[in-house]
């Protein structure tokens, strides 16, 4: 693994409003070294640039969504190791990993870290599917909120998410119906409905909200949040606890850590929403932690 030579990786459909950034981050990597930019169309690209590297330190320029098809696509071929210390330059909306391995959100800075930080080991969270998270993975009113947002965003646009949210809150009910465990501990009942089971690496979702606090991407556990705040008042509760981190605080609101977590639905099916990508409807999925599988370069 070259520490001077760079392939730099990102989203050719990302928009002119980040071809500004994109310059100066290949600025701020060719002064420590050679470096090649990959503007990429495809998955098949993608995978192509991955596991084209030859040695280089491979660079992912992108949100949250592109380290998890990234991380995906490397898991797929099993070279998630072999490719060495990944560099990542945020260039997402939410960029919520960056967030938790304290890595500068300014896209110049962040590739400054590139050339100057040391590789830490991460965690990642694999499904019965062999679906990766790389960051958090929901089920409950956030994945079905963004399932029907994902619906209307065509027609209504900026609208949709809102419009979603509300829509997600009535079709809900009373809640899921969901049996949660971790590492063969019953978290939560079938019984007794959620509003919400989060399963954090990192901590944060939707930019910065403190869904699953002080999770940690290097410890090789899973942190697991269960909300039952399920009735009018509480959700509102719940929702403003939310912004400040001091939700898990709440007597409605279970936490617990392992490598192993299932979820069952007791009655009717589930969504999930793993780094932003929402799954099909499903009745159960169980996720196990893998330590130290891929590695990240992260500040001094």
């Amino acid at each position: 693994m070259s520490e001077n030579e760079y392939l730099a990786v990102v989203n050719a459909g990302a928009g002119s409003a980040r071809a500004d950034a994109v310059e100066a981050v290949v600025g701020e990597l060719a002064r420590a070294g050679d470096v090649e930019l990959r503007r990429t169309g495809s998955l098949d690209d993608l995978r192509d640039a991955l596991l084209g590297a030859r040695g280089r330190r491979l660079v992912v320029m992108g949100g949250d969504g592109s380290l998890h098809a990234a991380l995906q696509l490397l898991w797929d071929a099993g070279r998630t190791r072999d490719v060495g210390p990944l560099g990542i330059v945020p260039l997402g909306t939410g960029n919520d990993l960056a967030r938790s391995l304290r890595l500068p959100l300014d896209p110049v800075a962040a590739a400054r870290v590139v050339t100057t930080g040391r590789p830490r080991g991460l965690e990642l969270l694999v499904d019965s599917r062999d679906r990766i998270t790389v960051n958090t993975v929901h089920a409950g009113i956030g994945a079905s909120a963004t399932a029907k947002a994902q619906r209307l965003k065509k027609g209504l646009k900026a609208l949709a998410y809102p419009v979603g949210a509300a829509w997600a809150g009535v079709s809900a009910g009373r809640g899921f119906r969901l049996r949660v465990e971790v590492d063969g501990r019953v978290v939560n009942p079938g019984p007794r409905p959620v509003l919400m089971v989060g399963i954090g690496i990192g901590g944060t979702i939707g930019g910065g909200a403190p869904l699953v606090p002080g999770a940690d991407p290097h410890d090789g556990v899973a942190d697991v949040v269960v909300s039952t705040s399920t009735g009018p008042l509480a959700r509102v509760g719940f929702a403003a606890g939310l912004r400040r981190g001091v939700h898990v605080e709440r007597q409605d609101v279970t936490t617990a850590t392992g490598k192993v977590v299932e979820i069952h639905a007791e009655s009717g099916t589930f969504r999930l929403n793993s780094d932003g990508e929402v799954t099909d409807p499903q009745t159960s999925e169980r996720f196990e932690m893998h330590a130290d599988v891929w590695s990240v370069v992260c500040p001094r």
